[in-house]
């Protein structure tokens, strides 16, 4: 597996998006971190070694849904472009990723609100296994935290489906897989609970200017996604030679 700079920047957008996708998700995710702490035994919500290894067993099965995730779209792009030759197909899925992550931006920074639309995507799938994941609730065991989180990864998410959109560009089954990996460690000091990173993901997440900043961020890994010559990487590595 050839790992270069073009990938590389790939999963540093995926962090970026990830973490600052917090800005959005942070009550949410906080909800479903307080349901699955809630229903734990009290010896484990007093132990707070144990309460962080089970709040981490979840997050690590929410984080291997999201590499499947990467998996199914990497294997889409793949059957996808395998007729067509010369990259044409590849190219519509580029500046279908690139739209999609410009409308994630807009959304973000207040100017497109039907964006949230696009998690109906994946509302008929979320009715079948969100069933699987009350069954969890109360969660007794590590492993039941692992699938709780796993069920949950699949909850349907316009910044997540906008990060899915990112890694079906990468053209490669295992290099999406490590796109929506990098996206998922990029959720992880929020979620997590890391009390200074959260709270100030939580201050943040109220300040307009700062999620219009953010906006302009998604839009220029876009631009990136939809254009990758001007990955200034890329061109670093190219002036380089």
């Amino acid at each position: 597996m050839d790992f270069n700079l073009e990938l590389n920047a790939s999963y540093l957008a995926a962090f970026l998006m990830g973490l600052f996708s917090s800005l959005h998700c942070i009550g949410m995710c906080g909800s479903i971190i307080g349901t699955l702490t809630l229903s734990l035994d009290r010896s484990v919500r007093e132990n707070k070694r144990s309460l962080f290894s089970y709040v981490l067993n979840y997050n690590l099965g929410r984080i291997f849904s999201y590499t499947l995730g990467g998996v199914v779209v990497g294997s889409i792009e793949y059957f996808l472009t395998l007729p067509f030759t010369g990259g044409q197909a590849h190219r519509v899925l580029q500046i279908f990723a690139a739209i999609v992550m410009s409308g994630a931006g807009l959304y973000l920074g207040g100017w497109f609100p039907q964006f949230a639309y696009i998690e109906k995507i994946g509302s008929r799938w979320w009715k079948l296994v969100e069933p699987y994941g009350r069954k969890l609730i109360p969660v007794k065991t590590r492993t039941h935290a692992f699938m709780f989180g796993m069920i949950w990864g699949w909850l349907p998410c316009g910044l997540i489906y906008t990060a899915l959109a990112l890694s079906i560009t990468t053209g490669d089954i295992v290099h999406s897989a490590l796109t929506m990996f990098s996206f998922g460690l990029g959720t992880l000091p929020a979620v997590m609970g890391v009390g200074i990173m959260t709270s100030m993901l939580a201050k943040l997440s109220r300040i307009q200017r700062f999620k219009q900043l953010v906006a302009v961020l998604f839009i220029f890994f876009a631009l990136l996604a939809a254009f990758p010559e001007l990955n200034p990487m890329r061109l670093h590595h190219i002036m380089s030679f």
